[in-house]
């Protein structure tokens, strides 16, 4: 089967690009949102390998062809998996899109002295103690609660299907909405409702970036503009796009995550 972004890479008319000779001292670390796995990356990936970095796309358990069961998924997993991706590395860029926001947070928590920057990608930005719904709940510009069929005895969340265009691709090609829809699957819950544990001294003193998304129908522009002004970062960048930014808008994306770096 292939992946979102290879039919969206199609769609969009991306060429193969060779990557370049240098090697830079840092490495970025993509971690993809809710109801989606590492191929998210894919159209992005190739831009940032170009330009000499080293790149890695974590696929978070449950998602994917990951077949862990949900019911032994928490949010401390995705904090491992991305742990495990880092290694021993310095100077990580770690990016996360939409539901990551959380769980790079979480990880920039643990291991303060290896990450460089955080990247967040029309992210939920927390604070100490928040969660990914109860931060949901402060925006009432998403589209996602008209389509959230939440399943507490199963610890599922999933949205429906004549939701999902509008909710997360609505200025994809037609092709790639309908994959999307024929292909999204249930999130595990327990990570959506658990508060994240930060604090000033780790946390607080890693850099951050922030890049909106103002057509975004998932976390609203207007949600993306408070959590930033609740948690002030040191760069902030604008694409005119959906949630899925990396679909849409995959070369201005990889333009404005390098751009953080320097």
């Amino acid at each position: 089967m292939k992946s979102t972004l290879i039919i969206a890479m199609a769609m969009l008319g991306f060429a193969a690009i060779a990557q370049t000779k240098s090697k830079k001292s840092e490495t970025i670390v993509l971690v993809h949102g809710a109801w989606a796995d590492a191929s998210a990356w894919h159209g992005v990936t190739p831009l940032l390998k170009a330009k000499g970095y080293e790149v890695i796309e974590v696929n978070l358990p449950g998602h994917g062809k990951d077949e862990t069961s949900f019911a032994v998924i928490t949010l401390q997993s995705y904090v491992d998996a991305v742990k495990k991706a880092i290694g021993s590395k310095k100077n990580v860029i770690l990016v996360g899109h939409s539901m990551a926001g959380l769980v790079i947070s979480q990880t920039a928590e643990s291991i303060p002295g290896q990450i460089k920057e955080l990247v967040y990608l029309s992210a939920f930005l927390p604070r100490n103690g928040e969660s990914l719904l109860s931060l949901a709940k402060q925006d009432p510009d998403s589209h996602i609660g008209k389509y959230l069929k939440i399943d507490e005895k199963n610890g599922t969340a999933v949205i429906a299907k004549e939701g999902i265009a509008e909710v997360f691709a609505l200025d994809a090609p037609k092709e790639v909405q309908d994959y999307l829809v024929a292909n999204t699957k249930a999130e595990p819950l327990a990570p959506l409702a658990t508060p994240v544990s930060l604090t000033e001294a780790n946390f607080g003193k890693v850099k951050k970036t922030y890049i909106y998304t103002t057509l975004d129908n998932a976390v609203s522009f207007n949600a993306q503009k408070t959590m930033v002004k609740n948690s002030p970062v040191s760069k902030e960048y604008t694409l005119i796009s959906s949630h899925t930014s990396f679909i849409s808008s995959a070369d201005k994306l990889a333009d404005d995550i390098l751009k953080s770096i320097k």
